[in-house]
């Protein structure tokens, strides 16, 4: 049986209150949304063909690059894609709650600043 939108936002959800409540209690002015495939342009900005895979998107202003001026803005957003993700885990383990939770912190770690150079050296969750 194929999973539903509000299956998936659970996991999301579930992946969002599972962090460490020291991780939780920094994150500041964003918001976690849910979209089913990331727009062509979102590909192209990423040097990523449509065939590409994107599991999630962070767009906003990094905690590290905040300054004394940083208010009154518009929430970051974070975006975990739906069908990239149900794939990948489809070609993978099938684990689904796995790539949910590893996407939502990949996401979460730019937020703070974290770049996927470091992401990639530290190769953990």
């Amino acid at each position: 049986m194929p999973l539903t939108y509000e299956e998936f936002e659970e996991l999301v959800i579930n992946a969002l209150d599972s962090l460490p409540p020291s991780i939780l209690a920094h994150l500041d002015n964003v918001d976690v949304v849910i979209e089913e495939w990331p727009a062509v342009e979102d590909l192209e900005e990423y040097g990523l063909d449509q065939n590409g895979t994107m599991l999630g998107l962070y767009e906003g202003v990094p905690h590290i690059d905040r300054s004394s001026g940083y208010g009154l803005v518009l929430p970051d957003k974070i975006t975990i894609f739906l069908g990239p993700v149900v794939n990948e885990a489809n070609d993978t383990d099938g684990d689904i709650e796995r790539v949910v939770r590893e996407t939502v912190i990949h996401e979460i770690a730019h937020h703070f600043g974290i770049s996927d150079d470091r992401l990639m050296e530290l190769d953990r969750y």
